[in-house]
């Protein structure tokens, strides 16, 4: 007689190991500085798009250490906000404020202490408008998202995702004091990455988010409809990314040829994804490739500003542009 073997999907837990290995001090865990590197990136990506790449040293170190200051202040902030739902979830009970190994009016303080220096660094160090977009990241990261969207709408993310998407603005107003047609093509091409990278997260949490009532859109319409949004949203990111040829000052050939494996993986993820959305390990597989690939991007944007890559570029120009029949 054949014996039919059941397929034994991994737990969340399984697939989901606990962070509560790696503690970090109260005041250094509730600043989020996991995200930091990320908001960073973004922020050179749309330095290298602007006229005024490279910067001087430091006007660099002050926009990238103002920027590094408000992104903890916004995630202190948003630490605060939710303190309550944070010790109604297993997952997130131990953190420094539901646990009290932080007092709320420390965190509030340190808070507003990043944020002035922030603003003080930026504004002396840089510009007044990067130092005004940056806030106004901070901002929408607090009350837009965490406040009125996140508890209200599954498309949360969709509206809200525009708090993550500023960085590059900031970079290209720090770079040449305004905001270009680069800095908002990275600013879109981020807005269209971040739900599909978020849902990824939110399927693996999902069960914690039903728990406490956060309607994610896993718990609304389920992993199904969640993963044909995260195929459309992948799809797109692809196409736009693409834009970014003609989006750098120079480089553009070198940058659309480097992106294509990137965007290759991003599309496998995706569709396999698609095939089986109840797969927790698909899910995370596209999640932290998700991350890689913006940090990909932002790497590609850097190195097609440099010599190498104009001249690689340079010389597809004049390939292409060969008269036919000569050899």
């Amino acid at each position: 007689m054949a014996e039919i073997t059941a397929t034994v999907r991994p737990t969340r837990e399984e697939v989901v190991p606990s962070r509560k290995r790696v503690k970090l001090p109260a005041w250094l865990e509730v600043a989020k500085p996991r995200l930091i590197p990320l908001l960073l990136a973004t922020t050179l990506g749309g330095m290298a798009l602007s006229e005024g790449w490279p910067l001087s040293s430091p006007r660099l170190v002050c926009t990238l250490g103002g920027g590094a200051l408000a992104s903890a202040a916004a995630g202190v902030l948003n630490c605060l906000w939710e303190q309550d739902l944070d010790g109604r979830m297993a997952r997130t009970s131990g953190r420094a404020l539901p646990s009290g190994r932080l007092s709320p009016t420390s965190a509030f303080i340190g808070a507003i202490a990043c944020t002035l220096a922030a603003a003080m660094l930026l504004v002396s160090g840089v510009n007044c408008l990067a130092a005004g977009l940056s806030l106004l990241g901070l901002c929408s990261y607090v009350l837009l998202y965490t406040a009125l969207l996140k508890p209200r709408t599954s498309q949360n993310i969709v509206i809200g995702g525009v708090a993550g998407a500023i960085p590059p603005l900031v970079g290209a107003a720090a770079a040449t004091g305004h905001v270009g047609l680069g800095g908002w093509w990275l600013f879109a091409l981020v807005m269209v990455w971040t739900p599909a990278h978020f849902w990824a997260l939110a399927l693996l949490l999902r069960e914690d988010y039903r728990a406490v009532g956060i309607p994610m859109l896993p718990v609304v319409k389920g992993p199904v409809v969640t993963a044909r949004a995260i195929k459309t949203y992948g799809w797109i990111t692809v196409l736009l990314s693409s834009l970014g040829v003609f989006a750098l000052p120079s480089g553009g050939a070198f940058y659309g040829v480097m992106l294509l494996p990137y965007n290759a993986r991003l599309l496998q993820l995706v569709d396999r994804l698609s095939l089986d959305p109840d797969s927790l390990v698909n899910a995370k597989a596209l999640f932290r490739w998700s991350i890689l690939y913006l940090f990909g991007v932002c790497l590609l944007l850097i190195l097609s500003r440099t010599d190498l890559a104009s001249g690689f570029t340079h010389q597809v120009i004049q390939l292409l542009s060969l008269p036919t029949g000569v050899h």
